[in-house]
Formats: structure tokens, sequence, C-alpha cells
């Protein structure tokens, strides 16, 4: 399959005005990137809510640990209660950077006051200061990554100038010295393991989405070139047809006089030859009319809601080779919006192209599916495929694998422009040696 036959969409349908999604990655803005970062740390706070409260209840319980139960109860009522309020905010006012790194320093200083509540640097769980540090290096940018990371060495450095005033403050340990060591190695186990599951989890889990997210860009970007390079066409058409118009016509013009002229002398070559002229003049002028409406150039036509069936009939009306085509229509009817003309015009070029690149006598399958929220027509040739490199280019502007004069390769990069812009996908899959299948997918009302 190469290109389908040309079909009448508007410059505005086609170029319009595209708003590019912002998303989170490279090129985008703090606020959409704070956004994301945002929720991603007040899921963190609510895991580390409940760690520390199954560590506090452990330690009193198990460890035989006696804490200051009373502020560190206050401490996790304010974290609960500050986490709701964020969740809150969030959802109110413009999230930055600058916010994101205001409250990946107060975990800090809560980190600390914690710490400093349950024996201060000799904590063995001062190891989850490393959480925040991995987490600001991923998620912000340097400057801010640098200037988190030194404020957890400087709440670290605080532990050690209050124990140096007062060693072992607000708790009291039991047993012999071996036994608080064996303890405290056990902790130690226990922090770091904590911290790496939470490092690794949550750092993943982000990276995954900021790819996410540049994917999604990249496609968007790849649409608005698109729509670039059909402003483009849409503009050297015009500027051809206008340029070429006045010196065809005089030539139309001269070749018709020197056939009057000649209607009763001059040799039958000569007669010929300035019929073909004129046939050759006619086809400049309909490829140049040709060049204008695939570039959107023709008259524009409203949006309009119809159904799949009446989709189907309006590509398969006036098509010369209807007979060869199956249909496997849907069981329930579904319905689309958009521009009925175009896509009709659309699905036919789909049409024109699996009969072109199938045997004379071989149909082909027009089929209609149904995935979630969604309508697709589907049309299968059983040709000769396409190599990879083909595959890989076509869609591109003028690229064709039809002879000259067949067509110009704009029908497949105008089907594409068409499905993205009415917020569907457009794909072809080809196998040398078995077919082609080409989807067009668009969303269902």
């Amino acid at each position: 399959m190469s290109d389908p036959s040309p079909h009448t969409v508007t410059a505005h349908d086609l170029t319009g005005s595209l708003t590019l999604p912002r998303r989170i990655g490279r090129g985008v803005s703090s606020e959409e990137r704070g956004r994301v970062n945002m929720g991603w740390l007040i899921h963190l706070h609510w895991w580390a809510i409940l760690g520390q409260i199954i560590l506090i209840v452990g330690a009193q319980i198990f460890a035989e640990i006696d804490l200051s139960l009373g502020p560190l109860a206050a401490i996790v009522a304010a974290e609960v209660a500050g986490n709701l309020a964020l969740g809150a905010l969030v959802r109110r006012v413009r999230v930055t950077d600058v916010m994101v790194v205001l409250i990946m320093l107060a975990d800090a200083v809560v980190l600390t006051v914690l710490l400093d509540w349950t024996g201060g640097a000799v904590n063995p769980f001062t190891t989850l200061y490393l959480v925040n540090v991995g987490l600001a290096a991923v998620l912000l940018p340097q400057r801010w990554a640098w200037t988190l990371m030194v404020a957890s060495l400087a709440c670290f450095a605080s532990l050690f100038a209050h124990d140096a005033v007062q060693l072992g403050h607000a708790i009291q340990l039991h047993g012999s010295a071996l036994e608080q060591m064996s303890a405290h190695l056990r902790g130690g186990w226990i922090a770091f393991s904590m911290a790496a599951f939470f490092t690794v989890y949550f750092v993943q889990r982000v990276a995954s989405a900021l790819d996410e997210r540049d994917r999604e860009l990249q496609v968007a970007r790849a649409q608005v070139e698109r729509k670039e390079k059909l402003a483009s066409l849409a503009t050297l058409a015009a500027g051809a047809a206008h340029e070429l118009s006045t010196p065809l016509s005089t030539i139309a013009v001269v070749a018709k006089e020197l056939q009057r002229a000649l209607a009763d002398g001059g040799t039958q070559e000569v007669k010929t030859d300035l019929q073909l002229v004129r046939d050759q003049v006619a086809r400049c002028r309909e490829i140049l009319d040709r060049m204008s409406a695939n570039a959107g150039e023709a008259a524009g036509e409203p949006m309009t809601t119809f159904t799949t069936a009446a989709w189907v009939e309006g590509a398969l009306e006036n098509f010369a080779f209807r007979e060869r085509v199956r249909v496997e229509p849907l069981a329930e009817e579904r319905s689309i919006h958009g521009p009925p003309r175009a896509l009709a015009d659309t699905l036919r070029g789909l049409l024109k192209n699996a009969v072109q690149a199938t045997g004379p006598d071989l149909p082909v399958t027009l089929r209609l599916e149904t995935p979630p929220g969604r309508v697709a027509a589907v049309v299968v040739d059983y040709g000769r495929g396409m190599q990879a490199e083909v595959l890989a280019r076509v869609g591109e502007p003028f690229f064709t694998t039809k002879v000259p004069g067949e067509g110009m390769g704009l029908g497949l990069f105008l089907t594409r422009t068409l499905a993205e812009q009415l917020g569907g996908e457009f794909h072809i899959t080809s196998r040398p040696g078995v077919g082609t299948e080409a989807r067009i997918e668009l969303p269902a009302v």
C-alpha cells in the first residue's frame, strides 16, 4: 500500500493551532515537573509515616527501648495533618521546584527531630537521610539537589552537636553494652534495608514516569512537525498553482489556436503533437489541483457526528472496485465525530491502495473494530507486503512506491495528520509475502 487517493481537508483542519501538552522532563515547565514530583513526595510521606509508627511501636515493645512516646506521637500526628493539607494545597496552587525543595527541606527537619528524640546521631536510622538526597538528585535541578544535600548534612551534624551536650538523651537503653551493640547493628541493617528499598522503588517509579512524559513530548513534537510540513506543503501548492497557472493557460490557448489553424491543413503528426501538448497541460493542471486539495487549500466542511455505517458507505460510494471489498461491520453501531467527507475520502484512499497492492482477482478486507472508547477501521490487503526499509518511510511526504502519475506520496501523511488532529491514531503493519494492514482509529462518541 502506498498513499491514498487525494481528499479535501482544509488547511485549518490540519494545520490549525495545536496546544502542545506540557509534560514532565527536559524542556518543560518547572510547574508541571513540580506537580508530578510533589505527587510522589506525598505518596512517599504516607509510606514514611507508616514505617515510623511500626518502628516506634517495635522499639518500645520488642527492643526494650524506652521512648518518649508523647512527643513522638505529636510529631507523627503533625506529619499526618501536614500531608493531608499538602495534598489539598497542591490541587489549588501553582507548584514549582522551589515549593518541592521547601517540602523536602521540611522532611529533613522532621526526620532530624524524630532522630533527636530516638537516640540522636547513634540512631541507626540516620541512613534515611540518603533517601531524601537520592530523590533530590532525581527530582530536582542540579542547584537544588546540591542545596538539599548540604541541608541534610547540616541536619545530621546537628544531631552530633546535641549528642555532645547530652548523649543518649530522650531514650533509655537496657541490657549490657554487648547487647546494646548487637541491637544497634540489627537496627542498622533494618535502616539500610528500608533506605535501599525506598530509594530504588521511588527512584525507579519517578524515572519511569519522567521517561513516559518524555515519550509523550516526543509524540507531540512529531505531530507539530507534521503540521508544519503540511503548512509548508499548502504554501508550496498555492505558490506553484499561482505561478504556473498563467504559463499553462497561455500554452493551452496557443495549442488550441494552432489546432484550429491547422484544422484544414498540416500533417497528422503535427496535429497529434498539438493534442499531446493540450493533454499534458491538462495533466499539469490536474496535478496542481490535487496538490492544492491534498494540502488543504480546498473549501472546508463542518465537523459532524455520524455512524460507522455512514463512514463505510461514504468511502464505498462511487468506488470503482467496490465489489472487491469484503466488509466486516460491527454488530452494534458506533458513532464518531469529524469531517465526514474527508474521513470517507481517507478510507477510500486506503481501500484503493489495498486493491492496487492485491492481485486482480483477490478481495480486500475492511474490518471495523471497537477498542474501549474508540472505533477502528482496518483495511487488509493480501499483496506482496513491504520491506522493513519501505515500511519505515511510509507516511513521509512525497514518498511513494507507486509508478509516476499514480500517486504523489501525500495520502498516508495526510491520513495520519487527520487522525491525530481528531484525537486518533494511524498505523500500518506489513509482512513481505503476506500483505499489509492499515488501521485508522478514532475516538467514539
